[in-house]
């Protein structure tokens, strides 16, 4: 991130990464400690769909396509919508 963000933003950033990493999990790699920073790549961009308030489908379509597109997977509809709401969830919690 180019920037400084303010501290509910910086937990909420912390913490979608941290669903990623351990409920999104594509390719199964979460138990890879060498293997942590694999979702980096995808966590602004659904980190700036929450702070733009997307929707619950628009996140699950982001992270559906990731998999699909960039990785190459047939892609898990289902889990990317419970991992969008678990990111909500947590944008609620947080109060951003």
């Amino acid at each position: 991130m180019g920037q400084k963000l303010p501290p509910a933003q910086m937990d909420l950033y912390r913490r979608i990464d941290e669903i990623l990493w351990r409920e999104w999990d594509p390719i199964g790699v979460s138990e890879i400690t060498e293997a942590r920073d694999e979702y980096y790549g995808y966590l602004p961009t659904v980190f700036r769909l929450v702070l733009e308030g997307k929707e619950e489908d628009v996140i699950a379509q982001c992270l559906l396509s990731f998999e699909k597109e960039r990785m190459g997977l047939a892609g898990n509809a289902e889990n990317a919508k419970r991992v969008a709401g678990l990111v909500l969830r947590e944008k609620v919690n947080l109060g951003v």
